[in-house]
């Protein structure tokens, strides 16, 4: 079965809420009634100034029966991601894992449903030629340990008209080349979408790759640790997976499940 949950939000979408025992504690209750024993904690870099390590650190020592790990997800935040990368940067050594993910288009937060209009604005197939040239330039900055919701762009149902191999070859290549993950996230299925991040055919991509996955939920509540995860298993199977991947201090490790 899966044991492990490599995206996780603590703070949820707030830059009020920093690290506390009490913020914390919940997510390793939960985490025990998923059957989880590898969790990362991976707020978003924007909200870095909560994400207090000595608090965390106090928490992990208080719970010993479930591996918690502290990462962080960086993005392309045009406003916050210069001083998010200072962060991450300054405190890399103190992480054990470190998410990639595109959530602009310049400055186009395109995954928010307040403006998910502006997908109109956008011939479909140059839309995803920027999307997945944006995640090429967040692997090429370095530092990241593996990549979020890799098709993100498609959380209200926009669909490219070209195949997805288009787009995603090269990307996938850069993955391979640069020694990174893919997780497979079950959050897509929370949303409009409805589907798992990635889809079938970029899953089948990354099989033949040879490119190792990571699992997530992507929650931002405590609650939905491990959400969806029977089924994933299967699926995972289904494909093919037999292993996943988790991280201590940036170091691979590749576990049978």
């Amino acid at each position: 079965m899966l044991f492990s949950d490599y995206h996780n939000h603590p703070q949820g979408h707030r830059d009020d809420l920093p690290y506390t025992q009490e913020l914390l504690m919940p997510w390793a209750e939960y985490a025990r009634k998923a059957n989880l024993s590898d969790v990362v904690l991976t707020d978003h870099g924007r909200y870095h100034k909560g994400v207090n390590l000595e608090e965390f650190l106090i928490f992990k020592d208080k719970v010993k029966d479930i591996n918690f790990k502290s990462g962080i997800e960086i993005d392309n935040d045009p406003e916050t991601s210069k001083a998010d990368y200072e962060w991450m940067e300054k405190n890399f050594d103190r992480l054990d894992f470190v998410l990639g993910s595109i959530h602009f288009i310049d400055d186009w937060a395109f995954d928010h449903p307040y403006y998910k209009e502006q997908f109109n604005d956008w011939d479909i197939d140059e839309l995803y030629s920027k999307y997945f040239d944006n995640i090429k330039k967040l692997i090429n900055k370095g530092f990241i340990d593996g990549l979020a919701h890799l098709d993100l762009i498609k959380i209200f149902g926009h669909r490219q008209k070209k195949e997805i191999k288009f787009f995603v070859e090269d990307v996938l290549k850069l993955v391979k080349q640069k020694g990174l993950t893919v997780e497979m996230s079950t959050a897509g299925w929370r949303k409009p979408v409805n589907e798992l991040y990635p889809q079938h055919e970029i899953i089948l991509m990354i099989k033949e790759m040879n490119i190792p996955i990571t699992t997530a939920s992507d929650a931002h509540t405590a609650k939905d640790l491990g959400y969806g995860y029977d089924r994933l298993y299967k699926m995972l199977k289904d494909y093919g997976f037999n292993q996943v991947a988790v991280f201590e201090k940036h170091k691979m490790k590749l576990i049978p499940v």
